[in-house]
């Protein structure tokens, strides 16, 4: 099955960047026969912080992340998540705690490497 990683870098906010990653993964991932793998690093790791309330119209980038993670696998850097001060309980239903050796492994496995 085609693999494609996915590498997140910019908070949830702020920019377009994560929008459009998450909007492109999403729709990666309703396609039959396509694995999906998400990695947030640095900022991006807030985009699958648990509980967001946005603006009534704004779009919530952990209910995009939700259709990235229902279809695909999601691991948030664990460096980056204790720079920040997440915790592992503040985080998303179907994300995760990942590590730079996961990463590397998704990376070689992968098919195709996205970065945002």
């Amino acid at each position: 099955m085609p693999s494609i990683l996915f590498i997140l870098n910019d908070a949830p906010y702020g920019n377009e960047r994560a929008y459009n990653a998450l909007r492109l993964a999403a729709a990666v991932a309703g396609k039959e026969g396509q694995q999906v793998r998400m990695f947030l690093m640095a900022d991006a790791v807030t985009c699958a912080k648990n509980g967001q309330k946005v603006p009534e119209g704004y779009y919530n980038a952990q209910l995009m992340l939700g259709k990235v993670a229902r279809k695909g696998e999601v691991l948030l850097c664990g460096t980056c998540m204790d720079a920040r001060g997440l915790r592992v309980e503040e985080i998303m239903e179907g994300a995760q705690r990942g590590t730079l050796a996961q990463l590397a492994d998704w990376t070689v496995e992968a098919d195709k490497v996205l970065v945002f």
